[in-house]
């Protein structure tokens, strides 16, 4: 292989994706790989082409990031040629209003993105960790950022607004919304499948173990379901989703819960695995026979109808449905649910196509279209990594060697 090569970095709170891209004539992805880094020992999993290879890392589940990507690096380097390499794009979570789109990271965009934490306590601190061990270990490689806040900046004032004080408000705590790299990558697909519905008004359902949904109005982002964190909207594996604050209050005061243990509760213990006591995974939960475990799913596509409905409401209209991730993507017995409840809106769907994880999964006779799109964050990432570094900003890396 002799095209020059860049790296994305998808950073969850516990999992990071990398992807490999070549960059003649617009990045193309020529491999992947994963780290979960809530199993011990550590596992890098590598896909090229048809091949996976899965890895186990020697570095302990606390090492320092930077020595983990080193024997990452290592392995894909049996692989691919990292002198290739000649930049790395990253997912970041929050840009809070201080970035709109993509940038180049130098020293003042470090320093604003350790100032977000505060906003994204889970996600944020993987990403920056992962830009320091990249500064580290390729010093010579130009990074970039690519943020989730960043597709809803479109969104009105009015619908980012909380009923709080206003200099609250203008201090910050507003609805920012996340997922926004898988958003972007639906709208411009949605065009190119369907483009005879990508004009309309549409409502996006990302669902996957972190869940939410957006409005779409010819393509661009109108509203949507995360607020000020990730916690909002709907449930969630393991995330609680909208909850009345009264709940907190009580928590906090007449329970006298530590702040840490009602943050641990709301982020790792609620969601479908609160509801059920049973599994934070849908497919488990769909295949159990106890009542709670369908109380959960249940209520999981309760709430996903009830916000779609209110987005439509956002959009003045309702043309089509848009599933994608994980569950969006590969339930059927979620999307039936769902579509149950929003018949009254005109949806209705062909349940061979559903069941078929089909492309166009609404009946003939639907009023609203219903499909079945996947989402690709890690080319959004490295497309928007080309465009903020630029043809001629990519540098040929100089003696990079492998790492």
């Amino acid at each position: 292989m002799s095209e020059r090569l860049l790296i994305t970095f998808n950073a969850g709170s516990s999992t990071v994706k990398i992807g490999l891209f070549e960059l003649e004539g617009g990045p193309r992805r020529v491999g992947k790989g994963m780290i979960d880094f809530r199993r011990a020992p550590l596992r890098f999993e590598l896909t090229e082409g048809p091949d996976r290879f899965d890895v186990t890392l020697e570095a302990p589940p606390g090492s320092e990031m930077h020595e983990v990507l080193e024997e990452a690096f290592d392995r894909l380097s049996w692989h691919f040629d990292l002198g290739l390499v000649e930049a790395v794009g990253h997912r970041v979570v929050h840009g809070g209003d201080a970035f709109s789109g993509p940038v180049r990271i130098d020293e003042a965009v470090l320093a604003q993105l350790e100032g977000l934490t505060a906003l994204a306590p889970l996600h944020q601190p993987q990403a920056l960790r992962l830009i320091h061990a990249i500064a580290r270990l390729r010093p010579e490689l130009p990074q970039t950022a690519s943020f989730d806040t960043a597709f809803h900046r479109t969104n009105a004032e009015l619908t980012q607004r909380f009923a709080l004080p206003r200099a609250l408000h203008d201090e910050g705590v507003k609805r920012y919304g996340f997922h926004g790299l898988s958003y972007k990558h639906i709208a411009g697909e949605l065009g190119r499948r369907h483009p005879e519905a990508a004009g309309g008004k549409i409502v996006v359902a990302h669902l996957g173990s972190g869940a939410s949904l957006c409005g779409l109005e010819n393509g661009v982002g109108r509203d949507t379901s995360m607020g000020f964190s990730t916690l909002d909207g709907i449930p969630m594996a393991t995330r609680c989703g909208a909850l009345d604050p009264g709940v907190l209050l009580h928590l906090l005061g007449q329970q006298n819960r530590s702040l840490k243990d009602v943050e641990d509760m709301l982020y790792h213990w609620s969601g479908l695995l609160g509801v059920s006591g049973v599994s934070a995974d849908s497919r488990e939960l769909i295949a159990s026979d106890q009542p709670e475990a369908r109380e959960a799913i249940e209520l999981f596509a309760f709430r996903i109808a009830g916000e779609t409905a209110r987005i439509a409401s956002t959009l003045g209209g309702f043309d089509a449905l848009v599933f994608t991730a994980g569950i969006g993507e590969h339930q059927p017995e979620i999307r039936s649910l769902v579509a149950g409840r929003l018949a009254w809106l005109g949806l209705t769907l062909d349940e061979a196509a559903n069941a078929a994880n089909a492309g166009l999964i609404s009946a003939a006779e639907s009023r609203v279209a219903a499909f079945v799109i996947p989402t690709d964050e890690e080319q959004v990432i490295a497309d928007e990594a080309a465009s903020a570094l630029g043809a001629k900003d990519v540098p040929v890396a100089q003696a990079a060697g492998r790492v």
